[in-house]
């Protein structure tokens, strides 16, 4: 019973649809023109007609929102792909790996032109310190050196203009003894005398230097103790002035390991190659005076060793220095 009343119902209330479809259209059923383009006919025909329309617009509109719809939710395009590469065959995939590959060689090829820049820009070579100096191996090279400036004395000789005479193998090395003590002497083995600075020395510094301080002569004598324990040589470099003769002894103390004097040769006594032994230098005017002490043995000085005094004996070959001294000066100085 109530499912049949209900669809008494549901027949009545779709009829008074279609009545209001028909009184909305506002008309008379002779087929002339009605409200929004609508035919005026009959009733429920015009509401069926309404109806059609309209469902036909909400097609067309559903479709066309679907379509866009399905647009939206097309896939995003990957940034991976070019035109070249894609119409080379090639996946996003691959044309990514084929762009990070490329990506690094161009860094590596920036780099490597960075590093050539730097590198035309010139080495530089800081001054190397005693205690990372580079030996040259097997080098008979002091262990220990100390370095003293000149003394007021030879003031009148700071420059060499006022001291223009050349010196002498003789005048240096005119004494063959030179007394240790009254037991112990160093006696002169070999001798040398040498116009070219860089025939007595080695090391690129030391080399640069003797150079830079106008170096016209280096006299060198190799002596050897009476006892036969000890070995010993000075020598004498001639500079151009006392600020380079300074300059010189100076820059030794740090960098004396790096280059040093050539030791002259003998069968009667020679510096161990890696041996130990102990050097100064002193300034003299425009001089410059290079003891170097050792034994022969290389072993290091133990308590019976007097290095101080076989120091003091070697230097009196300076005594050349003091007579030119003299000789601008005059013997009243």
């Amino acid at each position: 019973m109530s499912r049949g009343g209900g669809s008494a119902r549901g027949e009545r209330d779709q009829e008074s649809q279609w009545e209001w479809a028909s009184e909305d259209a506002g008309g008379e059923e002779n087929g002339s023109a009605g409200f929004e383009g609508f035919p005026r006919v009959g009733g429920r025909a015009r509401a069926e007609a309404a109806s059609r329309d309209l469902a036909a617009q909400a097609a067309e509109a559903g479709g066309r929102s679907g379509g866009a719809a399905r647009q939206r939710r097309r896939p995003p395009r990957s940034d991976w792909q070019f035109p070249v590469l894609t119409g080379m065959g090639l996946r996003p995939e691959q044309q990514r790996l084929i762009v990070v590959i490329a990506t690094v060689v161009v860094v590596l090829a920036g780099a490597g032109g960075l590093v050539a820049a730097i590198q035309s820009l010139g080495d530089h070579s800081p001054e190397r310190q005693a205690g990372v100096a580079v030996i040259v191996p097997d080098a008979a090279l002091p262990q220990v050196f100390h370095g003293w400036g000149s003394p007021k004395l030879f003031a009148p000789l700071a420059e060499r203009a006022e001291d223009a005479k050349a010196l002498t193998e003789k005048e240096v090395f005119g004494e063959s003894e030179l007394p240790v003590t009254k037991k112990l002497k160093l006696k002169l083995v070999a001798k040398q005398l040498d116009a070219d600075c860089a025939a007595v020395l080695w090391g690129d510094s030391l080399l640069e230097q003797v150079s830079d301080g106008g170096c016209t002569q280096a006299a060198r004598g190799l002596y050897a103790s009476s006892d036969g324990r000890y070995v010993g040589q000075y020598t004498l470099l001639n500079l151009k002035d006392g600020e380079s003769a300074a300059g010189l002894v100076d820059s030794l103390k740090t960098l004396y390991r790096g280059g040093w004097t050539h030791p002259l040769e003998s069968s009667k006594a020679a510096f161990p190659a890696g041996g130990y032994s102990e050097a100064g230098g002193y300034a003299l005017g425009h001089y410059v005076g290079l003891v170097w002490i050792g034994r022969v043995d290389g072993a290091e000085p133990d308590t019976e060793d007097d290095f101080v005094s076989l120091t003091l004996a070697l230097r009196g070959a300076e005594k050349a220095v003091y007579r030119r001294v003299v000789a601008v000066t005059g013997p009243s100085s």
